[in-house]
């Protein structure tokens, strides 16, 4: 009984690893090419549905690089005047404002990309393993806002970043012109100081030789007397002397008037932020030709696709319950 049993089985499993018949296949999938076809044309207009439903997306893109030495010609040359020989060069321009402008660009990208309803600004290095140029994009529902947008936001952080070094040169302006004024009333005071000191000298001179009665110059050679030994000058050249000195300007130094034409230099500085750029274009904002997606050939490619191998399997699969006998 066991042994008939164990046959049976084995019977079966050995009908049931028939070999696949191809042509048997594609039989079906003829006689039932009426029902794929249609599954096929169904698939294609879904598709084309969505391609009328979906979202486009297309995208801007623009290569920037340093500014010129132009673009930050006012900015390098007030910081010749504030710093002299200890100015930053053109290129530490170059690079402190386009380093600025990289940054508050990424951290735009990031705000964008964390909204409620998320845009894409992309930036990232145009040739591999350097730093700059920088290619930057946007993308959007049309190749038009794409564009603009992308270049409003490149013109709102330029101008942002213009703007704060501006007000850090006017600070620092400001304060320059507050050091040298307070520099040169010092040095006017210290000078006034001194010619009073000079007058003092020269009056007890004079209060000595007009007690000691020395009317006329003693000596030939005043140069050599000390503050001490003056009033053998005589009363005479005492009081010439003393009110020429009243009269003659302060005596000051070489440094007095340098810190003046600094000052003075300073003070000519003008800003010119709408002359200023924090980076220069190699490829302005592009208006694309091809949107990103959805792609319509392809999306209409892979419907038919999908459609044909829905309606294959259901033929195959329709066909296969028909011919299912149940093993007693």
């Amino acid at each position: 009984m066991n042994q008939n049993s164990n046959d049976a089985i084995k019977n079966r499993i050995d009908n049931n690893e028939e070999p696949i018949d191809l042509i048997d296949i594609f039989l079906q999938l003829w006689k039932g090419k009426v029902t794929i076809i249609a599954f096929a044309v169904v698939a294609v207009i879904l598709a084309v549905i969505y391609l009328f439903v979906a979202k486009e997306k297309w995208t801007s893109e623009a290569i920037i690089t340093l500014p010129d030495s132009g673009q930050i010609a006012n900015y390098n040359n007030s910081m010749d005047v504030l710093y002299g020989a200890s100015a930053p060069t053109i290129v530490d321009i170059q690079q402190r404002f386009f380093g600025r402008f990289n940054s508050a660009l990424s951290a735009l990208s990031e705000q964008l990309d964390n909204q409620q309803k998320p845009e894409k600004l992309t930036i990232e290095e145009s040739v591999k393993g350097q730093p700059v140029p920088l290619k930057v994009s946007y993308v959007a529902t049309t190749a038009g806002e794409a564009q603009k947008t992308l270049t409003n936001y490149i013109q709102q952080i330029n101008k942002r970043i213009v703007t704060e070094l501006d007000d850090d040169l006017q600070t620092s302006i400001n304060s320059k012109v507050e050091d040298l004024k307070v520099d040169l009333t010092t040095k006017e005071k210290i000078a006034q100081e001194k010619k009073d000191k000079r007058l003092e000298i020269l009056n007890q001179a004079l209060i000595v030789a007009q007690q000691s009665n020395i009317k006329n110059t003693l000596v030939q050679q005043a140069e050599t007397l000390s503050e001490d030994t003056l009033f053998v000058l005589g009363s005479d050249a005492l009081s010439a002397t003393i009110k020429n000195e009243a009269t003659r300007p302060l005596p000051l130094d070489e440094s007095y008037f340098g810190a003046r034409q600094t000052l003075l230099a300073i003070n000519a500085l003008k800003s010119k932020p709408d002359t200023t750029y924090a980076f220069r274009y190699v490829m302005k904002p592009s208006l694309p030709i091809r949107r990103d997606s959805p792609k319509k050939g392809l999306t209409l490619v892979l419907g038919a696709l999908v459609g044909l191998i829905l309606g294959s399997g259901v033929v195959l699969g329709r066909n296969a319950l028909r011919n299912y006998k149940p093993v007693v």
